[in-house]
This record gives structure tokens, C-alpha cells and sequence, in this order.
């Protein structure tokens, strides 16, 4: 059994969710989410837990069993709580300012970099070298920071570029010189 997939999965009061066969909706303070799962998994609703299930111990079945508990979970935890990350930039004369929804970025290119946000996302720009992404699908904001992040990612012999926050860079020695 997976260790993953067996867990249930806590729904909090104030969250609603609707299974329709292979299709779960859920409904929180925060939004909606809408996922299509696999045929391979079933989804029990308890007392104020959900339970995935599958039908038996195929190496396909056992990895989509642990992969659809986790999907649900973060539905679940999106639309309560939400999902945020930081990213930081770091450069002389790095830096982003908020246009709209979009982000502009100035990283050391001859123009400009605008981002713009995907549907869901929401872009802070609490200080020029800080960028705060957050939302309720943990997928769409994670792909939006490793997309903004791959406009300048860090380098290895100064450091510049958009990192996330507490992100290690490894750092190169230049030249060696006589």
C-alpha cells in the first residue's frame, strides 16, 4: 500500500467537494478547482475525510494511487490556505515593478522583460529585488515562478539573476590569475 496514497485526506468545515466519476470539484473561501483524475483511482467521501482507493496492485495503479492523494490534498489546501513563493533578485540595477497584473522585470537586458500573469496568479512587488507569487493551484504558481526565474536565472561567478528565496547559488572561482 502506499504510504501516501493510504493517508486520508483531512477536509476542512467551509470546503465543499463533488465527485463525478473520474471528475472532483472543490469549493473553499478562497476559489474553485477542477481536476480529472485517473479511471484507475476512487475517491470515497467520509466524515470529513476523503479516501482514494485503487483497484489493485499494478505498478501503474500503485503510482497513480500516491500521485491522486497528493493531487487532491493540495486542491484541498489551495483553496483554504493558497499557495505563495518568493523569488529575489539580485544584480546592480536589477529589479521589478508591478504594470497592472503584469510584471516588468529590468535585469540587465537592453529592454525590458513583461510577464504576464496567467489566470489565477496574482504578482506583489513588495520591494524591487522581491517578487511574491501566489494563488490557489500549487501547479500555476510554481510554474509561474520557475517561468519568471528562467528570464535570468542565477550565475555561478557573481550571482546575479532572479533566485528563490534561500536559495543556494554554488558559487565559481574566476580566473586565476599569476
Amino acid at each position: 500500500m502506499s504510504r501516501i496514497g493510504k493517508m486520508p485526506v483531512t477536509v476542512p468545515s467551509g470546503v465543499d467537494v463533488k465527485i463525478d466519476g473520474s471528475n472532483v470539484t472543490v469549493k473553499g473561501s478562497k476559489g474553485e478547482l477542477t481536476r480529472d483524475f485517473h479511471d484507475r483511482v476512487s475517491f470515497e467521501v467520509g466524515d470529513g475525510e476523503l479516501t482514494v482507493t485503487r483497484p489493485d496492485d499494478t505498478r501503474e495503479s500503485k503510482a497513480l494511487h500516491g500521485l491522486s492523494r497528493a493531487l487532491l490534498n493540495n486542491m484541498v489546501v489551495g483553496v483554504t490556505d493558497g499557495f505563495a513563493k518568493e523569488l529575489e533578485i539580485q544584480g546592480v540595477g536589477y529589479r521589478a515593478v508591478l504594470k497592472g497584473s503584469n510584471l516588468e522585470l529590468q535585469v540587465g537586458f537592453s529592454h525590458s522583460v513583461l510577464v504576464e500573469a496567467p489566470e489565477g496568479i496574482t504578482f506583489e512587488v513588495p520591494e524591487p529585488t522581491r517578487i511574491n507569487i501566489s494563488g490557489i493551484d500549487k501547479e500555476k504558481v510554481g510554474q509561474a515562478a520557475a517561468n519568471i526565474r528562467k528570464v535570468r536565472p542565477p550565475e555561478p561567478y557573481k550571482g546575479k539573476g532572479i533566485r528563490y528565496v534561500g536559495e543556494y547559488v554554488r558559487r565559481k572561482a574566476g580566473k586565476a590569475g599569476k
